[in-house]
Protein backbone atom coordinates (compact mmCIF):
# COMPACT_ATOMS: atom_id res chain seq x y z
CA UNK A 1 0.00 0.00 0.00
CA UNK A 2 1.56 3.30 -0.99
CA UNK A 3 2.37 5.69 1.83
CA UNK A 4 1.13 9.18 2.21
CA UNK A 5 3.07 12.33 1.69
CA UNK A 6 3.99 12.46 5.36
CA UNK A 7 5.36 8.96 5.23
CA UNK A 8 2.67 7.55 7.39
CA UNK A 9 0.38 4.81 6.23
CA UNK A 10 -3.14 6.04 5.32
CA UNK A 11 -5.77 5.68 7.97
CA UNK A 12 -8.56 3.34 7.16
CA UNK A 13 -11.95 4.91 7.68
CA UNK A 14 -14.84 2.78 8.80
CA UNK A 15 -17.71 2.66 6.33
CA UNK A 16 -20.58 4.89 7.21
CA UNK A 17 -23.53 3.22 8.72
CA UNK A 18 -26.88 3.91 7.11
CA UNK A 19 -28.92 6.39 9.12
CA UNK A 20 -31.55 4.76 11.29
CA UNK A 21 -35.03 5.46 10.04
CA UNK A 22 -36.86 8.01 12.15
CA UNK A 23 -39.88 6.67 14.01
CA UNK A 24 -43.14 7.54 12.39
CA UNK A 25 -44.70 10.59 13.93
CA UNK A 26 -47.78 9.65 15.93
CA UNK A 27 -51.03 11.25 14.98
CA UNK A 28 -51.78 13.77 17.78
CA UNK A 29 -55.52 13.29 17.44
CA UNK A 30 -55.18 9.53 17.76
CA UNK A 31 -52.90 9.91 20.78
CA UNK A 32 -55.36 12.32 22.39
CA UNK A 33 -58.21 9.89 21.75
CA UNK A 34 -56.26 7.01 23.30
CA UNK A 35 -55.36 9.09 26.33
CA UNK A 36 -58.96 10.24 26.79
CA UNK A 37 -60.22 6.66 26.45
CA UNK A 38 -57.78 5.43 29.12
CA UNK A 39 -58.86 8.23 31.45
CA UNK A 40 -62.55 7.58 30.75
CA UNK A 41 -62.26 3.85 31.38
CA UNK A 42 -60.70 4.13 34.83
CA UNK A 43 -62.39 2.21 37.65
CA UNK A 44 -63.53 5.33 39.51
CA UNK A 45 -64.90 7.18 36.48
CA UNK A 46 -68.55 6.46 37.33
CA UNK A 47 -67.97 7.40 40.97
CA UNK A 48 -66.47 10.79 40.10
CA UNK A 49 -69.08 11.51 37.42
CA UNK A 50 -71.96 10.85 39.81
CA UNK A 51 -70.43 12.78 42.69
CA UNK A 52 -69.14 15.70 40.64
CA UNK A 53 -72.07 15.92 38.25
CA UNK A 54 -74.72 15.92 40.97
CA UNK A 55 -72.77 18.44 43.04
CA UNK A 56 -72.39 20.83 40.10
CA UNK A 57 -76.06 20.53 39.14
CA UNK A 58 -77.15 21.23 42.73
CA UNK A 59 -74.82 24.23 43.18
CA UNK A 60 -75.77 25.74 39.83
CA UNK A 61 -79.42 25.11 40.71
CA UNK A 62 -79.03 27.05 43.96
CA UNK A 63 -77.55 29.98 42.03
CA UNK A 64 -80.38 29.96 39.51
CA UNK A 65 -83.06 29.56 42.22
CA UNK A 66 -81.69 32.68 43.91
CA UNK A 67 -81.68 34.59 40.64
CA UNK A 68 -85.08 33.40 39.36
CA UNK A 69 -87.03 33.64 42.63
CA UNK A 70 -86.10 37.15 43.82
CA UNK A 71 -88.89 38.96 41.98
CA UNK A 72 -91.49 36.36 42.93
CA UNK A 73 -90.51 36.66 46.59
CA UNK A 74 -90.68 40.46 46.52
CA UNK A 75 -94.09 40.35 44.83
CA UNK A 76 -95.30 38.20 47.74
CA UNK A 77 -93.92 40.77 50.25
CA UNK A 78 -91.16 38.36 51.28
CA UNK A 79 -87.38 38.84 51.46
CA UNK A 80 -85.64 38.44 48.13
CA UNK A 81 -83.65 35.45 49.39
CA UNK A 82 -86.69 33.66 50.88
CA UNK A 83 -86.90 30.80 48.37
CA UNK A 84 -83.11 30.53 48.16
CA UNK A 85 -82.77 30.04 51.91
CA UNK A 86 -85.43 27.34 51.91
CA UNK A 87 -83.73 25.57 49.01
CA UNK A 88 -80.33 25.89 50.72
CA UNK A 89 -81.78 24.29 53.86
CA UNK A 90 -83.22 21.44 51.79
CA UNK A 91 -79.87 21.00 50.03
CA UNK A 92 -78.12 20.77 53.41
CA UNK A 93 -80.52 18.09 54.63
CA UNK A 94 -80.24 16.34 51.27
CA UNK A 95 -76.44 16.33 51.55
CA UNK A 96 -76.74 14.50 54.88
CA UNK A 97 -79.11 11.97 53.28
CA UNK A 98 -76.74 11.56 50.32
CA UNK A 99 -73.77 10.93 52.61
CA UNK A 100 -75.77 8.45 54.71
CA UNK A 101 -77.01 6.57 51.63
CA UNK A 102 -73.52 6.45 50.09
CA UNK A 103 -72.12 4.82 53.25
CA UNK A 104 -74.88 2.25 53.74
CA UNK A 105 -74.25 -1.35 52.72
CA UNK A 106 -76.47 -2.92 50.10
CA UNK A 107 -78.19 -5.09 52.73
CA UNK A 108 -79.37 -1.98 54.57
CA UNK A 109 -80.65 -0.46 51.32
CA UNK A 110 -82.72 -3.58 50.75
CA UNK A 111 -83.95 -3.56 54.34
CA UNK A 112 -85.20 0.04 53.92
CA UNK A 113 -87.30 -0.80 50.86
CA UNK A 114 -90.44 -1.93 52.67
CA UNK A 115 -90.44 0.79 55.40
CA UNK A 116 -90.01 3.52 52.78
CA UNK A 117 -92.82 2.06 50.67
CA UNK A 118 -95.15 1.80 53.67
CA UNK A 119 -94.34 5.36 54.75
CA UNK A 120 -94.88 6.76 51.26
CA UNK A 121 -98.25 5.00 50.88
CA UNK A 122 -99.36 6.19 54.33
CA UNK A 123 -98.48 9.82 53.55
CA UNK A 124 -100.13 9.63 50.12
CA UNK A 125 -103.32 8.41 51.78
CA UNK A 126 -103.15 11.29 54.27
CA UNK A 127 -103.09 13.74 51.36
CA UNK A 128 -106.67 12.76 50.53
CA UNK A 129 -107.90 13.30 54.10
CA UNK A 130 -109.82 16.61 54.38
CA UNK A 131 -108.04 19.08 56.63
CA UNK A 132 -104.64 17.43 56.15
CA UNK A 133 -104.06 17.49 52.40
CA UNK A 134 -103.40 20.84 50.69
CA UNK A 135 -104.22 21.93 47.15
CA UNK A 136 -101.53 23.79 45.19
CA UNK A 137 -102.06 24.88 41.57
CA UNK A 138 -105.12 22.66 41.21
CA UNK A 139 -103.43 19.48 42.51
CA UNK A 140 -104.10 18.12 45.97
CA UNK A 141 -100.83 16.35 46.68
CA UNK A 142 -99.29 18.34 49.54
CA UNK A 143 -99.22 18.09 53.33
CA UNK A 144 -98.43 21.04 55.58
CA UNK A 145 -95.67 20.25 58.08
CA UNK A 146 -95.68 23.52 59.96
CA UNK A 147 -95.10 27.15 59.07
CA UNK A 148 -94.31 27.71 55.41
CA UNK A 149 -92.99 24.19 54.88
CA UNK A 150 -94.95 21.67 52.84
CA UNK A 151 -94.31 18.06 51.88
CA UNK A 152 -95.21 16.27 48.66
CA UNK A 153 -95.42 12.53 49.48
CA UNK A 154 -95.64 11.48 45.83
CA UNK A 155 -91.98 12.48 45.38
CA UNK A 156 -91.02 9.86 47.96
CA UNK A 157 -93.20 7.36 46.09
CA UNK A 158 -90.61 7.38 43.28
CA UNK A 159 -87.82 6.36 45.67
CA UNK A 160 -90.09 3.77 47.28
CA UNK A 161 -90.93 2.15 43.93
CA UNK A 162 -87.25 2.00 42.91
CA UNK A 163 -86.04 0.37 46.14
CA UNK A 164 -89.00 -1.96 46.65
CA UNK A 165 -89.19 -2.96 42.98
CA UNK A 166 -85.43 -3.64 42.82
CA UNK A 167 -85.55 -5.78 45.97
CA UNK A 168 -88.61 -7.69 44.73
CA UNK A 169 -87.12 -8.46 41.32
CA UNK A 170 -83.76 -9.40 42.83
CA UNK A 171 -85.42 -11.93 45.15
CA UNK A 172 -87.38 -13.42 42.28
CA UNK A 173 -84.25 -13.64 40.13
CA UNK A 174 -82.36 -15.42 42.89
CA UNK A 175 -85.16 -18.02 42.94
CA UNK A 176 -85.24 -18.19 39.11
CA UNK A 177 -88.86 -17.06 38.93
CA UNK A 178 -88.57 -14.20 36.43
CA UNK A 179 -88.95 -16.59 33.50
CA UNK A 180 -92.65 -16.81 34.38
CA UNK A 181 -94.68 -13.75 33.36
CA UNK A 182 -96.94 -13.85 36.44
CA UNK A 183 -93.95 -13.58 38.76
CA UNK A 184 -92.54 -10.72 36.70
CA UNK A 185 -95.77 -8.73 36.85
CA UNK A 186 -97.18 -9.66 40.27
CA UNK A 187 -97.00 -7.89 42.67
CA UNK A 188 -94.82 -5.24 40.98
CA UNK A 189 -97.39 -3.93 38.50
CA UNK A 190 -100.37 -3.94 40.94
CA UNK A 191 -98.33 -2.08 43.56
CA UNK A 192 -97.20 0.47 40.97
CA UNK A 193 -100.80 0.95 39.82
CA UNK A 194 -101.82 1.49 43.46
CA UNK A 195 -99.24 4.29 43.76
CA UNK A 196 -100.39 5.73 40.44
CA UNK A 197 -104.00 5.70 41.62
CA UNK A 198 -103.14 7.57 44.82
CA UNK A 199 -101.21 10.14 42.81
CA UNK A 200 -103.98 10.61 40.23
CA UNK A 201 -106.53 11.16 43.00
CA UNK A 202 -104.70 14.42 43.57
CA UNK A 203 -104.56 15.20 39.84
CA UNK A 204 -100.75 15.11 39.49
CA UNK A 205 -100.27 13.45 36.12
CA UNK A 206 -96.67 14.62 35.75
CA UNK A 207 -95.48 12.58 38.73
CA UNK A 208 -97.61 9.66 37.50
CA UNK A 209 -95.72 9.72 34.18
CA UNK A 210 -92.37 9.54 36.00
CA UNK A 211 -93.61 6.62 38.10
CA UNK A 212 -94.73 4.84 34.93
CA UNK A 213 -91.29 5.37 33.39
CA UNK A 214 -89.67 3.81 36.48
CA UNK A 215 -92.00 0.80 36.19
CA UNK A 216 -91.11 0.29 32.53
CA UNK A 217 -87.41 0.67 33.33
CA UNK A 218 -87.59 -2.06 35.97
CA UNK A 219 -89.50 -4.38 33.63
CA UNK A 220 -86.99 -3.81 30.85
CA UNK A 221 -84.04 -4.50 33.16
CA UNK A 222 -85.77 -7.69 34.35
CA UNK A 223 -85.87 -8.91 30.75
CA UNK A 224 -89.59 -8.68 30.14
CA UNK A 225 -90.60 -10.25 26.82
CA UNK A 226 -91.50 -7.84 24.05
CA UNK A 227 -95.16 -8.90 23.97
CA UNK A 228 -95.52 -8.51 27.73
CA UNK A 229 -93.73 -5.16 27.67
CA UNK A 230 -95.88 -3.92 24.80
CA UNK A 231 -99.05 -5.07 26.56
CA UNK A 232 -98.27 -3.13 29.74
CA UNK A 233 -97.29 -0.11 27.63
CA UNK A 234 -100.54 -0.28 25.69
CA UNK A 235 -102.62 -0.40 28.87
CA UNK A 236 -100.72 2.57 30.33
CA UNK A 237 -101.09 4.55 27.09
CA UNK A 238 -104.82 3.85 26.98
CA UNK A 239 -105.32 4.99 30.57
CA UNK A 240 -103.19 8.09 29.96
CA UNK A 241 -105.15 9.02 26.82
CA UNK A 242 -108.40 8.63 28.73
CA UNK A 243 -107.19 10.84 31.58
CA UNK A 244 -106.03 13.53 29.12
CA UNK A 245 -109.26 13.40 27.13
CA UNK A 246 -111.45 13.84 30.21
CA UNK A 247 -109.52 16.87 31.54
CA UNK A 248 -109.89 20.28 29.82
CA UNK A 249 -106.70 21.50 31.51
CA UNK A 250 -104.64 18.64 30.10
CA UNK A 251 -106.19 19.05 26.66
CA UNK A 252 -105.26 22.74 26.75
CA UNK A 253 -101.65 21.87 27.58
CA UNK A 254 -101.58 19.43 24.68
CA UNK A 255 -102.94 22.12 22.36
CA UNK A 256 -100.04 24.45 23.28
CA UNK A 257 -97.44 22.25 21.58
CA UNK A 258 -95.63 24.37 19.02
CA UNK A 259 -97.56 27.54 19.94
CA UNK A 260 -95.89 30.85 19.09
CA UNK A 261 -98.56 33.20 20.43
CA UNK A 262 -99.72 33.48 24.06
CA UNK A 263 -103.34 33.11 22.98
CA UNK A 264 -104.13 30.33 20.50
CA UNK A 265 -107.87 30.58 19.98
CA UNK A 266 -109.63 29.75 23.26
CA UNK A 267 -106.45 28.15 24.68
CA UNK A 268 -104.11 30.17 26.92
CA UNK A 269 -100.48 29.26 26.12
CA UNK A 270 -98.89 32.12 28.06
CA UNK A 271 -96.44 30.01 30.08
CA UNK A 272 -95.29 27.85 27.18
CA UNK A 273 -94.75 30.79 24.82
CA UNK A 274 -92.93 32.96 27.36
CA UNK A 275 -90.63 30.05 28.13
CA UNK A 276 -89.64 30.08 24.44
CA UNK A 277 -89.23 33.86 24.59
CA UNK A 278 -86.82 33.51 27.51
CA UNK A 279 -84.70 30.94 25.70
CA UNK A 280 -84.70 32.92 22.46
CA UNK A 281 -83.57 36.17 24.10
CA UNK A 282 -80.57 34.53 25.82
CA UNK A 283 -78.36 34.21 22.75
CA UNK A 284 -75.04 32.38 23.05
CA UNK A 285 -73.84 33.58 26.46
CA UNK A 286 -77.02 35.07 27.90
CA UNK A 287 -77.83 38.44 29.38
CA UNK A 288 -75.99 37.75 32.65
CA UNK A 289 -76.99 36.48 36.07
CA UNK A 290 -79.91 38.41 37.48
CA UNK A 291 -80.63 40.19 34.19
CA UNK A 292 -83.63 38.11 33.12
CA UNK A 293 -86.69 40.01 31.90
CA UNK A 294 -89.18 37.13 31.85
CA UNK A 295 -88.90 36.54 35.61
CA UNK A 296 -90.47 39.98 36.25
CA UNK A 297 -93.95 38.46 36.30
CA UNK A 298 -94.04 37.43 32.64
CA UNK A 299 -93.12 33.75 33.09
CA UNK A 300 -95.10 31.79 35.72
CA UNK A 301 -93.19 29.29 37.89
CA UNK A 302 -89.88 30.80 36.85
CA UNK A 303 -87.98 29.26 39.78
CA UNK A 304 -89.64 25.81 39.67
CA UNK A 305 -90.85 24.12 36.50
CA UNK A 306 -89.43 26.74 34.10
CA UNK A 307 -86.09 27.46 35.72
CA UNK A 308 -84.39 26.00 32.64
CA UNK A 309 -85.88 28.84 30.59
CA UNK A 310 -84.44 31.45 32.98
CA UNK A 311 -81.09 29.64 32.78
CA UNK A 312 -81.18 29.98 29.00
CA UNK A 313 -82.04 33.66 29.22
CA UNK A 314 -79.34 34.56 31.75
CA UNK A 315 -76.57 32.08 30.81
CA UNK A 316 -77.46 31.58 27.16
CA UNK A 317 -76.92 28.53 25.03
CA UNK A 318 -73.61 27.85 26.77
CA UNK A 319 -75.34 27.59 30.15
CA UNK A 320 -78.16 25.34 28.96
CA UNK A 321 -75.78 23.01 27.12
CA UNK A 322 -73.62 22.80 30.25
CA UNK A 323 -76.64 21.71 32.29
CA UNK A 324 -77.60 19.13 29.67
CA UNK A 325 -74.02 17.84 29.54
CA UNK A 326 -74.01 17.35 33.32
CA UNK A 327 -77.26 15.38 33.13
CA UNK A 328 -75.85 13.32 30.24
CA UNK A 329 -72.75 12.50 32.30
CA UNK A 330 -74.93 11.54 35.25
CA UNK A 331 -77.05 9.29 33.04
CA UNK A 332 -74.00 7.63 31.51
CA UNK A 333 -72.53 6.94 34.94
CA UNK A 334 -75.79 5.41 36.16
CA UNK A 335 -75.99 3.14 33.11
CA UNK A 336 -72.36 2.15 33.61
CA UNK A 337 -72.97 1.21 37.25
CA UNK A 338 -76.03 -0.84 36.30
CA UNK A 339 -74.18 -2.59 33.48
CA UNK A 340 -70.99 -3.50 35.34
CA UNK A 341 -72.46 -5.04 38.46
CA UNK A 342 -73.27 -8.69 39.05
CA UNK A 343 -75.62 -7.98 41.96
CA UNK A 344 -79.21 -8.03 40.64
CA UNK A 345 -80.47 -5.59 43.28
CA UNK A 346 -77.76 -3.07 42.41
CA UNK A 347 -78.53 -3.43 38.71
CA UNK A 348 -82.27 -2.87 39.18
CA UNK A 349 -81.87 -0.04 41.70
CA UNK A 350 -79.21 1.80 39.66
CA UNK A 351 -81.25 1.39 36.48
CA UNK A 352 -84.42 2.57 38.24
CA UNK A 353 -82.74 5.68 39.67
CA UNK A 354 -81.17 6.52 36.30
CA UNK A 355 -84.53 6.07 34.53
CA UNK A 356 -86.21 8.30 37.12
CA UNK A 357 -83.75 11.19 36.86
CA UNK A 358 -83.32 11.05 33.08
CA UNK A 359 -87.05 10.72 32.34
CA UNK A 360 -87.88 13.64 34.62
CA UNK A 361 -85.14 15.80 33.08
CA UNK A 362 -86.32 14.98 29.54
CA UNK A 363 -89.96 15.78 30.38
CA UNK A 364 -89.06 19.08 32.05
CA UNK A 365 -86.65 20.27 29.35
CA UNK A 366 -88.99 19.06 26.59
CA UNK A 367 -91.85 21.09 28.07
CA UNK A 368 -89.69 24.22 28.30
CA UNK A 369 -88.58 23.79 24.67
CA UNK A 370 -92.18 23.34 23.55
CA UNK A 371 -91.59 19.76 22.38
CA UNK A 372 -93.69 18.09 25.10
CA UNK A 373 -96.82 19.16 27.00
CA UNK A 374 -96.23 20.97 30.28
CA UNK A 375 -96.36 18.24 32.93
CA UNK A 376 -95.55 20.30 36.02
CA UNK A 377 -92.47 18.30 37.05
CA UNK A 378 -89.31 20.03 38.34
CA UNK A 379 -85.83 19.63 36.87
CA UNK A 380 -84.07 17.15 39.20
CA UNK A 381 -81.53 18.68 41.61
CA UNK A 382 -81.98 22.03 39.85
CA UNK A 383 -85.48 23.43 40.35
CA UNK A 384 -86.81 24.86 43.59
CA UNK A 385 -88.58 22.33 45.81
CA UNK A 386 -87.36 20.52 48.89
CA UNK A 387 -89.81 17.63 48.52
CA UNK A 388 -88.28 16.76 45.16
CA UNK A 389 -84.69 17.47 46.20
CA UNK A 390 -84.53 15.23 49.30
CA UNK A 391 -85.45 11.85 47.72
CA UNK A 392 -83.42 12.67 44.61
CA UNK A 393 -80.27 13.31 46.66
CA UNK A 394 -80.86 10.10 48.59
CA UNK A 395 -81.10 8.30 45.23
CA UNK A 396 -77.83 9.91 44.14
CA UNK A 397 -76.30 8.55 47.34
CA UNK A 398 -77.45 5.09 46.27
CA UNK A 399 -75.65 5.47 42.94
CA UNK A 400 -72.48 6.63 44.71
CA UNK A 401 -72.60 3.62 47.04
CA UNK A 402 -73.09 1.25 44.10
CA UNK A 403 -70.24 2.89 42.14
CA UNK A 404 -67.88 2.52 45.11
CA UNK A 405 -68.90 -1.12 45.49
CA UNK A 406 -67.66 -2.15 42.04
CA UNK A 407 -64.74 -4.62 42.36
CA UNK A 408 -62.34 -2.49 40.31
CA UNK A 409 -63.39 0.66 42.20
CA UNK A 410 -62.86 -1.08 45.54
CA UNK A 411 -59.40 -2.14 44.42
CA UNK A 412 -58.53 1.39 43.29
CA UNK A 413 -59.76 2.86 46.58
CA UNK A 414 -57.88 0.22 48.59
CA UNK A 415 -54.59 1.22 46.92
CA UNK A 416 -54.98 4.71 48.29
CA UNK A 417 -53.41 5.37 51.67
CA UNK A 418 -54.97 7.90 54.03
CA UNK A 419 -53.30 11.29 54.10
CA UNK A 420 -53.52 11.55 57.84
CA UNK A 421 -53.27 9.06 60.68
CA UNK A 422 -50.11 7.23 59.62
CA UNK A 423 -46.83 8.02 57.93
CA UNK A 424 -46.30 7.09 54.35
CA UNK A 425 -43.37 4.88 53.44
CA UNK A 426 -42.02 6.83 50.52
CA UNK A 427 -39.30 4.31 49.85
CA UNK A 428 -41.57 1.35 49.23
CA UNK A 429 -44.54 3.21 47.82
CA UNK A 430 -45.63 1.88 44.47
CA UNK A 431 -47.19 4.04 41.80
CA UNK A 432 -50.92 3.77 41.29
CA UNK A 433 -51.97 1.48 38.49
CA UNK A 434 -54.99 3.01 36.89
CA UNK A 435 -55.22 0.36 34.18
CA UNK A 436 -57.22 -1.93 36.48
CA UNK A 437 -60.15 -2.74 34.26
CA UNK A 438 -63.60 -3.52 35.47
CA UNK A 439 -64.28 -7.08 36.51
CA UNK A 440 -65.61 -9.30 33.79
CA UNK A 441 -68.51 -11.59 34.52
CA UNK A 442 -67.20 -15.06 35.38
CA UNK A 443 -70.55 -16.76 35.12
CA UNK A 444 -72.96 -16.62 32.24
CA UNK A 445 -76.00 -14.47 32.80
CA UNK A 446 -79.41 -15.89 32.26
CA UNK A 447 -81.15 -15.08 29.01
CA UNK A 448 -83.63 -12.83 30.81
CA UNK A 449 -80.94 -10.37 31.97
CA UNK A 450 -79.90 -7.42 29.88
Amino acid sequence: MPGSRTGRPPVRRAPRRPAAPRPARENPLRALHARAYRAWDRPLTAYYLILGGSALITVLGLVMVYSASQITALQMSLPGSYFFRKQLLAAGIGAVLLLAASRMPVKLHRALAYPILAGAVFLMVLVQVPGIGMEVNGNQNWIGVGGSFQLQPSEFGKLALVLWGADLLARKQERRLLSQWKHMLVPLVPAAFMLLGLIMLGGDMGTAIILTAILFGLLWLAGAPTRLFAGVLAVAALIGALLIRTSPNRMARLACLGATEPRTGPVDCWQAVHGIYALASGGIFGSGLGASVEKWGQLPEAHTDFIFAITGEELGLAGTLSVLALFAALGYAGIRVAGHTEDPFVRYAAGGVTTWIMAQAVINVGAVLGLLPIAGVPLPLFSYGGSALLPTMFAIGLLIAFARDEPAARAALAMRQPRFGRKRDRGTRRPHRWNTMRRRATVARSSGER
